[in-house]
C-alpha cells in the first residue's frame, strides 16, 4: 500500500484487500487503508476457522469498524467460499448493514452463483455488488450490479470499456469469449501467460510458490484462442 502512494496512484481510486486470518492483522491492514486514503477495503472473512458462527464474523467486521471510525473507510466484502470456506450469505449481509450502515459499502463475488449475486443486491440499494465475471456488464449498466471484478479484464479491459460505456454487445462477447480459455485451467498464472505474450516480456509470466507457471500446452492453447479472438474483433 505504501508502493502505491509512493508511486503517486490515485488511491481514492482503488479498492485494496486488507481480510485476514487473524482480526488484529485485519485491523491494521484496513486502519492504514484507510489512512493512506483508499476508497475501500475489500475483507475476506477470517478463514483460519471454519463453521464460525455469524456472531464471530460480525465481531469481527465489528472490531475492523470500531477501530477505523477516526478514518471511516468503505467495506467491501469479499465472498469467496471455495477460498475462505465462509460464506457472506444475505442475512449475515442484512444484520451487517442493520449495525454500520453506510460503512458497508458492497461485496465482491467470487462464487460464481448468480442467483446469490442478485440477492445480494437487493438488500440494498446502496450496498454494491461486483460479480467476478465481465459477462455480468451489460445487467450491471443496466443497473442489477455496480460492475465486475475479473482477473482476466487485465486481458480485455479495452472491450469492458466499451461493453460498460457504449452497450457494445459485440465487444462484451469478445470479452467473455477471452475469459473462458481459462476454463479448467490456473487462472492466475495463465493471465501472466497471456500477459507475458500480449506484451512480449517472458517476466510477466513468472510466479510466486505455491503458483506453478502455466504449462506450455496450456499456454499455446491460450494465447492461440486470444489472437484468434481478437483477430475476430479486428475483421
Amino acid at each position: 500500500m505504501n508502493a502505491y502512494r509512493q508511486a503517486g496512484l490515485p488511491l481514492g481510486r482503488m479498492m485494496v484487500g486488507t481480510g485476514a486470518a487473524a482480526v488484529a492483522d485485519a485491523v491494521a491492514l484496513t486502519r492504514l487503508a484507510a489512512e493512506l486514503g483508499f476508497a475501500g477495503a475489500l475483507v475476506l472473512p477470517p478463514f483460519y476457522y471454519k463453521g464460525v458462527p455469524d456472531d464471530g464474523l460480525a465481531a469481527y467486521i465489528e472490531t475492523i469498524v470500531t477501530a477505523t471510525a477516526a478514518h471511516p473507510i468503505p467495506i467491501y466484502l469479499y465472498h469467496y467460499p471455495a477460498l475462505s470456506g465462509l460464506p457472506w450469505h444475505p442475512k449475515l449481509i442484512r444484520r451487517l448493514i442493520d449495525a454500520f450502515g453506510g460503512r458497508m459499502a458492497g461485496l465482491k463475488d467470487s462464487s460464481g452463483d448468480m442467483t446469490f449475486a442478485r440477492e445480494a443486491a437487493a438488500i440494498s440499494p446502496s450496498f454494491k455488488v461486483f460479480p467476478s465475471t465481465e459477462a455480468v456488464l451489460l445487467d450491471a449498466r443496466a443497473g442489477a450490479f455496480a460492475g465486475c471484478i475479473s482477473a482476466t479484464a487485465n486481458l480485455n479491459a479495452d472491450l469492458c470499456q466499451r461493453a460498460w460505456g457504449l452497450g457494445d454487445a459485440a465487444a462484451l462477447a469478445t470479452a467473455v469469449t477471452i475469459r473462458k480459455l481459462f476454463d479448467g485451467r490456473p487462472l492466475v498464472p495463465g493471465v501472466k501467460a497471456l500477459l507475458a505474450h500480449i506484451h512480449g516480456d517472458p517476466a510477466l509470466a513468472r510466479v510466486m510458490p505455491p503458483l506453478a507457471g502455466f504449462s506450455s500446452a496450456d499456454t499455446a492453447a491460450v494465447t492461440g484462442g486470444y489472437d484468434q479472438a481478437r483477430a475476430k474483433r479486428v475483421a
